[in-house]
């Protein structure tokens, strides 16, 4: 056995939260992440803002009319905006080529060519410090040196201390926040996980608690939309063994009324045979022993065919098209012998049709085995079977008609009950488990047991519908 299948499958309860927690927080920690980058391009977007302002209050105050690089510097306004950035500023102004530099004039440029009239903004390394840097070119007007395409480059910088401390500060409020939530909703998803198993848990212990031979429904109407179909499938489960448990009670009820008797008859008549000293007489009973013996054999075979066709398994017998002229004649062949030492006569009419109807040929042959072994048990010798298939009105109709005594009408109205017993004078089927056995079968056929009185004897007949239908439409 490998070692796949000696593991244990977990609970439901543990897979949920196994399952439901880990994505709980996996999801939480990519929206934390999410969030710190937006929150980074926001800061930085406010902070740049403020750096494009100064950038631009600077540029205002750049001249080039006196032919030289001019600047007053708006110092209230830097000294403002350091105060707000609550850092250091810095700021540098210088012509394209060079040649005029003001300001701070280590402060590093871009690495690419700066376009025209638009600021860009970079993060640099400078005195020790990283910062944020905005430059921006323009066209110098007028043109310096008597150059055409001079620019001016315009570069305001601040510390990142103060606005990464503004980033770190709501982080942490975020990471606070959103561990609130993951402990929150870790704690729903559990107290709604145990909620929603409570029922699963109620039908384990209601079940857990009921008696060994209690197989009623499941009714359990609070258990969720998803387990119900389970539910179903376990009702259906538990009605088909029901079902199969009332069938053998039934079967061991029959076999304890039906052998109780003979066996004790048999036991009377060996005790006899023991005490008898006359050879004669012991013969007499052991021959009276084996009628017993055959009396409780037959019955005994009867009743394993009765509880055979109750619980016959369709699909390990599906349903199939059966012709009722081999069955017929296989079944005289059969019982051929048995008729001969009785000196009757059996005959066929109808075996020309080719008639067809859809069932179990196995429970069909039973049927009509049992028939024809009534008819020939119930026939005085000397008198004739007839096996006869017609087609009618009503259906295709198997019927076997005998010359025996007859049936009552009181009968024949109970005819196919278990252990039924005939009026004086009249056949008594024994103790009714072959027309039982073959109203079972007709049954699960969809179709009927007919007994009709004829003179002399009686003919039983089994009826197919004509409207069966299909054999894999049929109703077993």
């Amino acid at each position: 056995m490998t070692r796949r299948a000696e593991r244990r499958p977990g609970s439901l309860r543990s897979l949920l939260l196994w399952v439901l927690v880990p994505a709980q927080i996996a999801v939480l920690s990519l929206a934390l992440w999410l969030s710190s980058r937006q929150l980074h391009q926001q800061v930085d977007l406010a902070y740049d803002r403020s750096l494009a302002g100064a950038l631009r209050a600077i540029d205002h105050n750049i001249s080039t009319g006196s032919g030289g690089l001019s600047v007053e510097l708006p110092y209230l306004m830097l000294e403002f905006f350091e105060l707000t950035a609550n850092d250091s500023v810095y700021y540098r102004i210088l012509t394209e080529d060079g040649l005029a530099d003001i300001g701070n004039q280590d402060l590093p440029l871009p690495d690419a060519r700066l376009p025209s009239n638009a600021p860009v903004f970079y993060d640099r390394d400078y005195l020790g410090a990283s910062i944020r840097i905005a430059a921006l070119a323009r066209p110098m007007s007028p043109p310096l040196y008597g150059q055409k395409d001079g620019r001016i480059i315009v570069m305001v910088g601040e510390d990142r201390g103060g606005r990464d401390r503004v980033i770190r500060d709501m982080m942490v409020r975020n990471i606070v926040r959103d561990l609130i939530e993951v402990l929150a909703s870790t704690g729903l998803i559990v107290v709604g996980v145990l909620i929603g198993l409570r029922p699963l848990t109620r039908l384990y212990r209601e079940l857990k608690g009921r008696a060994p031979d209690d197989l009623s429904p499941i009714a359990a109407p609070e258990l969720p939309r998803e387990v119900q179909p389970l539910v179903d499938a376990v009702n259906q489960h538990v009605a088909r063994h029901a079902r199969q448990a009332r069938r053998q009670r039934q079967f061991l009820d029959d076999a304890s009324h039906q052998l109780r008797t003979p066996l004790a008859v048999l036991r009377t008549q060996l005790d006899y045979a023991l005490r008898e000293s006359d050879p004669a007489e012991a013969r007499a009973a052991l021959l009276a022993m084996r009628g017993g013996l055959d009396q409780a054999q037959r019955t005994a075979a009867q009743m394993l065919a009765l509880a055979r066709a109750r619980g016959a398994d369709t699909r390990a017998s599906p349903p199939g098209s059966v012709a009722l002229t081999p069955l017929a004649q296989d079944v005289i062949r059969q019982l051929y012998g048995l008729a001969r030492q009785k000196r009757q006569t059996i005959g066929m009419e109808g075996g020309e049709l080719g008639a067809v109807v859809p069932g179990i040929e196995w429970l069909l042959r039973e049927a009509l085995v049992n028939l024809m072994d009534n008819a020939i048990k119930y026939t005085p010798e000397g008198g004739a079977i007839t096996l006869r298939i017609e087609r009618t009105p009503a259906g295709i109709v198997l019927g076997v008609r005998d010359t025996g005594p007859g049936m009552t009408e009181a009968d024949i109205r109970k005819a196919g009950r278990r252990f039924r017993r005939g009026r004086a004078g009249k056949r008594s089927h024994g103790a009714g488990l072959g027309l039982a056995i073959v109203h079972t079968i007709m049954r699960r056929h969809g179709g009927a047991l007919r007994i009709e009185p004829a003179d002399p004897g009686v003919q039983v007949s089994l009826v197919f519908p004509i409207d069966q239908g299909l054999p894999g439409n049929s109703s077993f």
